[in-house]
C-alpha cells in the first residue's frame, strides 16, 4: 500500500504548494484546493479578498476566519499511513518511550502513534485508551481506500467520544453521548449511522464523477481545435503576404506606398486574431485545469476517503463541481483565415490606387452596431462600437479598419479618439465644445456601419443627462423623494416620502430594478454599508435606523438615543454616523447602535444629510437652520465650517443632501432654491453643477468614478443625473 500510495500521489499530493513543505494542519478551500492552516492566514494578510493560490478562485471565508474552514482529513490520513511506512524500518524507536528499536511495532489510529510492545501492552491497560485501535504495519499493506485505517475522529464536545452518527437535521457529525443529550432523535433532530449517509454521498460524487469526464473531453477537443487555428495563423499571414507582394510588384513605384499599408493591416490583423485565439485557449485550459483538480479531488474522495471525510467534504464537492459545470465557457472559436484580396485589376489602377488590394476579414459590417451615450458640452462624450462577424459574434479586427467622423450643427469637425477594448469592442470618444444636433459617421472596412452618420444631440452642463421616475405610486414612479444613494456597481437606491418604499434603477437607462416597502412613519434617510446593505432612517413615533437586504428582507432594527434620526452614513468597519435634527447633533454609533460619542452639540442647530471622507477623517454635516456646512472629525472636533445664506455663488438656501466625488470635493444641494453646488475639501466654491427641476435638491450621490451626479428632486417627483466629470 505504501508504494502504491508514492505512486498515485508521491510528495506533491502531500506538499504544500505555498511552503512546499509536508502539510501541517491541512485546510481545503472552496475551490478544493488544499493548504497548511498557517499558509493560509498568512496569505489572508496580504491579501484582500482572498484569491486560491493556485486558481485565483475569490474566496470568502467563513466568520472564524482560515480556522472556520473545513480541515483535509484525508489528507492527515497519508500523512499518518506516510509517517507508519517511514517510523517502521528497523531501529526506530517507540515515539512514546523512545526505545524498543528491534521490537515490531503497531500504529495507533487514535493517537497516531508507533508503539512498541511494553507500550502496547500498557496502552491496552490505560482505561482512557484501551480501546483504541492498535494495527501491526504488516496489517495495512492489503487494506485500501475507506478500509485503511485511519486517525479517529472525536467529538469536540464529548472528548472520549468517537463520531459515529449524523444529526440529518442539523448536518453535523456527532457522537453516542451527543444523541442522548444534545441531538435527541425526534422532531428536531435525526441522528444517523455515519455509514448510511456516507454511501448516499459517495453515490452523489460518483455522479459528479460522471458528469466531468464528458466535459472535460470537450474542453480538451476545443482546446486543440483552437492551437490548431492557432497553428493556421502564420501561414495564413505568409500566404497572404506572398500575394499581395506578388501582386504589387506589377504597380512598380507607384503602389509603393499601398503595399505598405496592406502589410501593416496583416499584421495588425494578425496579432489581433493571435491575442484572441490566446485569450480563448488561456480560458478554456484554465476552466479545464479547475475540473480536472475538481476530478483529483473527488475521485480521491470516492476512492480513498473514510465515511467521515466523504460526509465533511462531500456536499463542499458537489458545490465546487456543480459551479464548474454551470459555467457557460465559449468553446467554439470564431476565427477564419483572412486571405489578400485583389480588387482592381492592374490596368485600372490609375486612378484608384489608394483602393487597391485590401484585407478580408470575418467582420460583417450590416450586424456592426453603435451605441450613442448622452452627450454634454464640454465633458468627454463617447459612443461604443460592437465590431460582428458573419456569425453574428463579437469580433476583433485591427484598428485601420475602423475610421470614425464627427461635425457640430455647423459642419465643422471634431476631433475624435478611437481606443480598442475586448471581444471587438471600441469605444469612440470625443469632446463636443458647442450644444446642438452633431453628426457622427462611423465606418468599418470603409463600408459606413447600419444607422451611420448617427445624431448626437448635445445638451448644455444644465440640462441632466437622465430624469428617472414621475409622480405616482407604480413601479418606477416616485412620490416625494428625499435622498438617493448609488452602490458600487452603480445602482441608483431612491427612499420616497409619500410611497413609504425604497426602489432601485439603472444608472444608464433609468429602468427600475425592483422595490420594497419601509418600516416607519416617516422615511427619510439613505445609507449604504460595505456588505450592499440599506440603511433607511425615520421619523415619527416608530423612529428607527433599519436596516435592509436589496431584496427588501429587513436585517436588523436599531433604535439608539434618537429623538429624530435623518442622515446616515455607514462607515467602512459598520459603525455608523446618524444626524438627529431635533437634537441638534450627530451620534457616532457602533453598527448595534451602541452610542460611542456625540458630535457637534453647541455648534448644529438642524443637521440634515452626511458624509463620511474617511481617508481624512472628515464628517460634512449640512445644517438646513444655519444655511452651513459643518466639518468634524471623527473625535467629535468641529474642524471647518463654511457657506451662509443666499442665492450667490457659495451661498445656502436650506443646505440638505451632501456627497463627495472621487477627489474629495463636497457636493452639496439646495432644498430652498434647488442649486446644486460644489466646494473643494477647504470649503472654497467651485462651481455650480445645475438647478434641478421642482426647486428642491433633497438626496445627492455621485455614480462610479463620479461621473454623473445624481439628485433627489422632492418637489419633481424624480431623480436627475448631471454630468458632473
Amino acid at each position: 500500500m505504501a508504494s502504491k500510495l508514492a505512486s498515485d500521489f508521491g510528495e506533491q499530493f502531500l506538499t504544500c504548494q505555498v511552503c512546499m513543505l509536508h502539510f501541517r494542519d491541512p485546510r481545503v478551500l472552496p475551490c478544493l484546493h488544499t493548504f497548511c492552516r498557517e499558509c493560509l492566514q498568512e496569505w489572508a494578510t496580504k491579501q484582500q479578498p482572498l484569491e486560491c493560490p493556485t486558481c485565483r478562485t475569490q474566496v470568502s471565508l467563513p466568520d472564524k476566519g482560515v480556522d472556520g474552514l473545513r480541515t483535509n482529513f484525508y489528507v492527515n490520513n497519508l500523512l499518518d499511513f506516510a509517517a507508519v511506512k517511514k517510523e517502521a524500518g528497523p531501529g526506530v524507536p517507540c515515539q512514546v518511550c523512545e526505545g524498543g528499536r528491534d521490537q515490531t511495532k503497531l500504529w495507533c489510529t487514535d493517537c497516531a502513534m508507533l508503539l512498541c510492545e511494553s507500550c502496547t501492552a500498557i496502552h491496552r491497560k490505560v482505561p482512557v485508551t484501551s480501546q483504541h485501535e492498535l494495527v501491526p504495519q504488516e496489517g495495512t499493506e492489503g487494506r485500501e481506500g475507506p478500509d485503511r485505517p485511519q486517525r479517529k475522529r472525536h467529538c469536540h464536545k464529548h472528548k472520549s467520544q468517537e463520531l459515529v452518527f449524523y444529526c440529518e437535521s442539523c448536518n453535523v457529525l456527532v457522537c453516542t453521548a451527543c444523541t442522548v443529550i444534545d441531538h435527541r432523535p425526534g422532531k428536531d433532530h435525526n441522528p444517523v449511522e455515519i455509514s448510511t449517509v456516507a454511501q448516499r454521498g459517495r453515490e452523489t460524487l460518483k455522479g459528479l464523477l460522471e458528469d466531468i469526464v464528458p466535459r472535460m473531453k470537450e474542453m480538451q477537443a476545443s482546446s486543440k481545435e483552437v492551437e490548431k487555428k492557432m497553428s493556421n495563423l502564420n501561414p495564413a499571414k505568409e500566404a497572404a503576404t506572398d500575394q499581395a507582394k506578388a501582386y504589387f510588384h506589377q504597380l512598380a513605384d507607384l503602389l509603393q506606398k499601398r503595399e505598405s499599408e496592406i502589410l501593416r493591416q496583416i499584421d495588425d490583423q494578425c496579432r489581433a486574431d493571435g491575442k484572441a485565439l490566446q485569450t480563448q485557449k488561456e480560458a478554456i485550459e484554465f476552466e479545464l485545469a479547475g475540473l480536472t483538480s475538481a476530478q483529483t479531488f473527488c475521485q480521491q474522495a470516492v476512492e480513498r476517503g473514510s465515511d467521515v471525510h466523504i460526509l465533511e467534504v462531500g456536499n463542499q464537492v458537489q458545490t465546487r463541481v456543480e459551479t464548474l459545470l454551470a459555467k457557460q465557457q465559449d468553446l467554439e472559436s470564431d476565427w477564419s483565415e483572412f486571405q489578400f484580396v485583389e480588387n482592381t485589376t492592374v490596368k485600372d489602377f490609375n486612378d484608384e490606387v489608394w483602393t487597391f488590394g485590401g484585407l478580408k476579414t470575418d467582420v460583417d459590417v450590416s450586424k456592426c452596431g453603435v451605441v450613442v451615450k448622452p452627450a454634454v458640452q464640454g465633458f468627454h462624450c463617447s459612443a461604443s462600437l460592437t465590431t460582428v462577424n458573419r456569425a453574428g459574434h463579437a469580433c476583433v479586427t485591427h484598428s485601420r479598419a475602423v475610421t470614425t467622423n464627427m461635425k457640430d450643427p455647423s459642419g465643422t469637425g471634431v476631433p475624435t479618439k478611437l481606443q480598442m477594448g475586448s471581444e471587438g469592442r471600441w469605444e469612440i470618444s470625443y469632446v463636443p465644445k458647442v450644444t446642438g444636433n452633431h453628426s457622427l459617421e462611423v465606418k468599418v472596412n470603409s463600408q459606413e456601419v447600419a444607422g451611420s452618420p448617427f445624431d448626437v444631440t448635445v445638451q448644455d452642463k444644465g440640462t441632466p443627462v437622465l430624469t428617472i421616475g414621475r409622480k405616482g405610486g407604480g413601479v418606477g414612479d416616485l412620490d416625494g423623494p428625499l435622498d438617493v444613494a448609488v452602490d458600487t456597481d452603480g445602482t441608483i437606491v431612491v427612499v420616497e416620502q409619500g410611497n413609504r418604499r425604497v426602489q432601485m434603477f439603472h444608472a444608464d437607462t433609468g429602468g427600475c430594478l425592483g422595490g420594497f416597502p419601509v418600516s416607519g412613519e416617516g422615511p427619510y434617510g439613505l445609507g449604504l454599508d460595505s456588505e450592499g446593505a440599506i440603511l433607511v432612517t425615520s421619523l415619527g413615533e416608530d423612529c428607527a435606523i433599519r436596516r435592509y437586504s436589496k431584496q427588501g428582507a429587513l436585517l436588523n432594527s436599531v433604535q439608539p438615543d434618537c429623538l429624530c434620526p435623518s442622515g446616515a452614513a455607514v462607515l467602512q468597519d459598520g459603525r455608523m454616523v446618524v444626524s438627529d435634527s431635533a437634537q441638534g447633533s450627530c451620534l457616532l454609533l457602533e453598527h448595534d447602535g451602541s452610542l460611542i460619542r456625540d458630535i457637534g452639540s453647541g455648534h448644529l442647530q438642524f443637521p440634515s444629510s452626511i458624509a463620511v471622507d474617511e481617508s481624512r477623517g472628515v464628517i460634512y454635516v449640512t445644517d438646513r437652520f444655519a444655511h452651513k456646512i459643518f466639518a468634524f472629525d471623527l473625535e467629535g472636533n468641529l474642524t471647518l465650517s463654511f457657506g451662509r445664506q443666499g442665492q450667490g455663488d457659495g451661498e445656502f438656501q436650506s443646505p440638505a443632501g451632501v456627497a463627495l466625488d472621487p477627489a474629495g470635493n463636497v457636493i452639496v444641494g439646495n432644498a430652498g432654491d434647488g442649486r446644486v453646488q460644489v466646494f473643494a475639501p477647504d470649503g472654497s466654491f467651485v462651481r455650480n453643477v445645475a438647478t434641478v427641476t421642482g426647486k428642491s435638491a433633497r438626496g445627492v450621490a455621485v455614480t462610479p468614478e463620479g461621473l454623473c451626479v445624481a439628485v433627489a428632486c422632492y418637489k419633481g417627483h424624480c431623480v436627475e443625473l448631471y454630468r458632473y466629470m
